[in-house]
């Protein structure tokens, strides 16, 4: 059986991409699984998921491990005794002879910039941010949520939905249409009766996640959910400033790359309050979402490790973002 040049994963809260690439940039193979975050599953849980794609991932590829390079960049690997704890678990496992691991964060970087640094902000049922200077400086935040001073992502853009139709059903808080459309979502009637579902566990709460693209949706029609999504801008912002600032860019020019599910909708309504607040901040930023999926992000940073071709790079990017787009 022949061998993998580089495995890349990209693994994230909801889902993780595995990809198989040859040296060339060439795509063997390319899986999808369920979520993969150490943070949710622990490590041994991670693994195993990881595990059963590598698996899937060989069989239709034709080939076993090892491959030379490993490229896995998690949500969930947030602190630096994390990072080495799971690069040692993976290493063995003996998927490759070099093993990269690293938070998701960078993956979304190397997906969206061929420069080797800058910044990235990724929102997806989260929020996470990664800078790195041109020197290799790296400036992080361990985003666990309210512990670590973060707001923002679908689940807090969810709930802070649900929130404001309580409040504005019985009086606390200004009319939105969210008062209909939150209930109406998971087929009920009012707000007190989603309490209701959600205080007996019937409705999970980790469900409120799916309402933002609700809220993204009704952004500029309803002064509430703007507001929302405003919120989640600035958080944006104030991410991408702090990192800018920890490491001396805020003057220089540089790309501020936007990756996750809530950009990847596209809604202008908050993709244009980023990108007016990072203007404001220096007119030299250049704000876009990346040019790939972060799993291309994640097979370039192993291709990097390896020395391929910019060609091999290049087909890499391509054939990823073909294979995801048919996907």
């Amino acid at each position: 059986m022949k061998r993998a040049d580089i495995l890349a994963v990209d693994g994230g809260n909801s889902k993780t991409d595995l990809a198989l690439v040859a040296e060339d940039g060439a795509l063997l193979s390319l899986v999808r699984g369920p979520l993969s975050s150490p943070h949710h599953l622990g490590a041994e849980g991670a693994l195993g998921v990881l595990e059963a794609l590598l698996e899937q991932a060989g069989r239709e590829a034709g080939v076993e491990p090892p491959a030379e390079v490993a490229g896995l960049y998690l949500a969930g690997v947030d602190f630096p005794a994390e990072v080495e704890a799971f690069r040692t678990l993976v290493e063995g496992r003996g998927w490759a002879k070099t093993t990269l691991v690293g938070n998701d964060t960078h993956a979304a970087l190397r997906s969206g910039t061929d420069a080797g640094w800058g910044v990235a902000v990724v929102c997806g049922a989260g929020i996470n941010c990664t800078g790195v200077a041109p020197d290799g400086r790296e400036a992080r935040f361990p985003s666990l949520g309210e512990v670590s001073g973060d707001w923002g992502g679908g689940f807090d853009v969810g709930k802070a939905a649900v929130w404001a139709a309580a409040r504005s059903e019985d009086g606390r808080g200004p009319k939105t249409s969210l008062e209909r459309s939150v209930p109406a979502y998971f087929g009920l009637e009012t707000p007190y009766q989603l309490a209701q579902e959600i205080h007996a566990g019937r409705v999970p709460q980790r469900r409120a996640t799916e309402l933002a693209p609700l809220v993204l949706q009704s952004a500029e029609e309803d002064e509430v959910a703007g507001e929302i999504v405003q919120r989640l801008a600035d958080e944006v912002v104030t991410m991408a400033r702090v990192a800018l600032e920890r490491l001396d860019l805020v003057d220089r020019p540089t790309e501020v790359v936007l990756g996750g599910g809530l950009f990847r909708s596209g809604n202008g309504y908050l993709l244009g309050a980023i990108e007016a607040g990072l203007r404001e901040l220096s007119p030299s930023l250049s704000v876009h979402p990346p040019a790939a999926p972060p799993i291309a992000g994640a097979a370039l940073l192993a291709l990097d490790e390896l020395g391929a071709s910019p060609e091999a790079h290049e087909r890499a990017r391509r054939e990823l973002l073909e294979a995801a787009n048919r996907g």
